[in-house]
């Protein structure tokens, strides 16, 4: 089972860099389970690009379904996330639930519809990024899950729109509608890559929704028990990420160089309000 733990370590220092760092804060028996669960997100979160097409994409979300459900045992003990997962499962008391519902929210990355509302964009981010970081706290022992909502979201939401660019390549947008037609920007100008007032309006609107959710997570992260607050370090990478965003194209955004990255997690954990603070 150690290699197991070892290749999910590998696997999410060479695809998830943020969080293998964060995770370097965390107890050292806790480690091997934070890399079970992040290799795990890893897993699902790139199923659209492995696949390319929606049905094998399918198929994939649901053998991850059926290895929660308890089926594909032999498969999954041949599968080093597989196992790893399901040890860590065991082990913490995760609710395999919570991580079902994650793989069907990542459902909507196979396909090409916009998000239709704020409220749908909000669900998608809660769904995914908040449920990670609640159940990584849970890993540390800690029930951070109020905290974990808006934090996840404003994380989700910074993340998507650094990834507006590759997005809109492929046809797909995480911008709700609702925003777009507020503010008149057109689906087939941000497909042609072009930029326009209405477009810039509506990511304004979408880095404050993000700025919002990342004040109220920093007022819940104050009563926080320190022990749960390496899953949340990489939130700390959201405020200097949507303000480089401000300066740059939106379909040629400046990202953070992996040194400050890797600065802003290491000064965050050293003083916690830092991760969602100014």
């Amino acid at each position: 089972m150690q290699d197991a733990f070892a290749y999910c370590a590998e696997l999410v220092r060479r695809a998830d860099r943020d969080r293998f760092l964060a995770s370097l804060f965390a107890p050292a028996e806790r480690r091997d389970a934070l890399a079970a669960l992040y290799a795990f997100n890893i897993e699902i979160a790139r199923v659209r690009e492995a696949a390319r097409e929606a049905l094998p994409g399918e198929i994939r979300l649901q053998w991850w379904r059926d290895v929660l459900d308890g089926e594909r045992a032999e498969e999954a003990a041949a599968n080093p996330v597989a196992a790893a997962l399901l040890a860590t499962i065991s082990q913490h008391g995760l609710a395999a639930a919570t991580l079902s519902d994650l793989i069907e929210a990542r459902r909507f990355d196979l396909y090409d519809e916009p998000i239709a509302s704020i409220m749908d964009l909000e669900t998608y981010a809660a769904r995914t990024s908040s449920a990670l970081i609640a159940l990584a706290a849970q890993v540390l022992g800690v029930d951070a899950a109020p905290a974990a909502e808006p934090a996840g979201i404003a994380y989700g939401i910074a993340g998507l729109l650094r990834s507006f660019p590759l997005h809109a390549a492929r046809r797909q947008l995480y911008l709700p509608a609702e925003v777009l037609v507020r503010h008149g920007a057109h689906q087939h100008a941000i497909f042609a890559g072009r930029s326009s007032a209405g477009l810039d309006a509506a990511l304004v609107e979408l880095r404050d929704l993000a700025r919002g959710h990342l004040a109220a997570a920093h007022e819940r992260l104050l009563t926080l028990p320190p022990q749960g607050l390496p899953a949340f370090l990489p939130v700390a990478l959201v405020r200097p990420s949507l303000h480089r965003l401000e300066r740059g194209d939106a379909f040629a955004p400046a990202e953070l160089a992996p040194w400050r990255r890797q600065w802003l997690i290491w000064r965050a954990a050293r003083n916690p309000m830092r991760i969602a603070g100014s």
